[in-house]
């Protein structure tokens, strides 16, 4: 057997373990895993020493394309994903127009084709407009499902009330999105907002606001007999309440939830600015204990890029949002160094974990006739993330200094060499996710 490109080396962490194998390619597809002579290949890839992961799948982001790209586009919020080792992403609705009909769903997959550097998929907004349509409009080509803000965040996409999230569930066949944080709550506590003091955000949208909402979408999911998936977890007690309602209730967690407290708001100011916040050590821990026991099912960047110059703005004026999808891998990867996360926790919550809940076809895992998607990178070396090495527009990072240790080498997007040792090193490939639900009937 002949393959057009063949890794030799590495360790590849598949189904069987983790283990040094080869890993032979055919047409942007692994074709077969073991021992393989280097004159079988088209194009050997050295990967001594190095680790070889399925494709790490960020199922959040926000590249803004149509709307104020300014700060960001699908071409270089790709860039930026494919820098940071991942392979496919999720891109959300709240764009201008916003995408909620089956019209901006097909213009968006075709800004992609060809022109983002990853695979993708695109979250449809559910509205009370288009509730009656969910059922098609989560089946379209390129549609990773329905996505809805029960809180105000960036964006007018919200549906905060029972009846219509109620109408929405009722007609999805498909794991939704929820944005959760109770929109009645937020509105209430508007005066605790503290004018210049981003540290008062979690004051604002406090743990009351997200476990309130969160509840309320899991009871009238169980009514509805709906799926959901509850986005960008950050408190203890949703963890603690989660656990009790996994039948219908998948949810993720996110790097700077994991990784950041309240206390860093003393030295980022708004460039931790985020919805739902950054909180205290406590909820960090409970995040992390939803990692340690299984209730976290994927992480998600929650990827949302603005500017500098717009995050300097005085809070609350100034808006929420980080940059996240490049980050994602290091970040993760030195918990995976300092002991906190295994590496096949990790492989579990960035491509198992979304193939599996949101049913990726062909993607997610290393097995012989799966996408040749994946992200190879150095547990030992050591590096510090700098703003200058961001690939999105908006050209920074709130861990710009941190040093980490663990690092992605090389991105694969079906078999096609996207990235290599931090350079851009084919054109742009991106092409639209499929999943299983969503598949032509023949």
């Amino acid at each position: 057997m002949t393959f057009d490109r063949v890794l030799k080396g590495g360790v590849v962490v598949n189904h069987d373990g983790a283990a040094v194998r080869d890993l032979g390619i055919n047409n942007g597809r692994i074709a077969h895993i073991g021992s393989i002579d280097a004159a079988e290949a088209g194009e050997v890839v050295d990967c001594t020493g190095l680790h070889i992961l399925p494709g790490v799948i960020d199922s959040q982001v926000h590249f803004r394309e149509p709307g104020p790209s300014h700060k960001e586009d699908l071409e270089s919020g790709s860039r930026a994903a494919v820098l940071g080792g991942v392979t496919t992403v999720f891109e959300m609705p709240n764009t201008d127009p916003l995408t909620t009909s089956e019209a901006a769903l097909a213009d968006k997959v075709q800004r992609g084709h060809h022109r983002m550097h990853s695979d993708f998929a695109f979250w449809v907004g559910g509205t009370r407009e288009n509730a009656r349509d969910v059922a098609e409009l989560e089946r379209l080509p390129g549609a990773a499902g329905i996505k809805v803000f029960m809180g105000s965040s960036t964006g007018s996409l919200l549906v905060e009330d029972d009846e219509g999230v109620t109408e929405i569930l009722s007609n999805t066949r498909r794991r939704a999105a929820f944005h959760s944080e109770d929109e009645y709550r937020l509105r209430s506590r508007l005066g605790e907002r503290v004018e210049g003091d981003p540290a008062s955000h979690p004051i604002w949208r406090d743990v009351e606001a997200a476990l309130l909402c969160t509840q309320r979408l899991v009871r009238i999911a169980e009514a509805t007999g709906a799926r959901i998936h509850v986005l960008h977890i950050s408190t203890a007690e949703e963890i603690d309440f989660l656990a009790a309602h996994k039948e219908n209730a998948t949810c993720e967690a996110t790097p700077h939830h994991l990784t950041m407290t309240d206390a860093d708001y003393a030295t980022l100011g708004t460039l931790l600015q985020m919805n739902p916040p950054v909180r205290s050590a406590r909820h960090q821990q409970g995040v992390w204990k939803g990692i340690e026991q299984g209730i976290i099912d994927v992480l998600g960047s929650d990827h949302a890029p603005h500017t500098l110059e717009e995050k300097a703005k005085s809070y609350p004026a100034s808006p929420s949002g980080m940059t996240g999808v490049q980050t994602l891998v290091p970040i993760m990867l030195d918990h995976v160094a300092n002991g906190r996360l295994s590496l096949q926790r990790f492989v579990d919550l960035t491509s198992a974990g979304p193939q599996r809940i949101f049913g990726l076809a062909g993607k997610g895992r290393i097995a012989v006739g799966y996408d040749a998607d994946l992200t190879i990178v150095d547990l030992k070396r050591r590096e510090t993330i700098r703003n200058s090495w961001i690939g999105s527009k908006s050209q920074w990072t709130p861990y710009d200094g941190k040093q980490v240790t663990g690092w992605p080498v090389g991105t694969f997007v079906r078999g096609n060499k996207v990235m290599w040792e931090g350079e851009l090193v084919e054109s742009a490939r991106g092409e639209v996710a499929r999943f299983g639900e969503a598949l032509k009937r023949r």
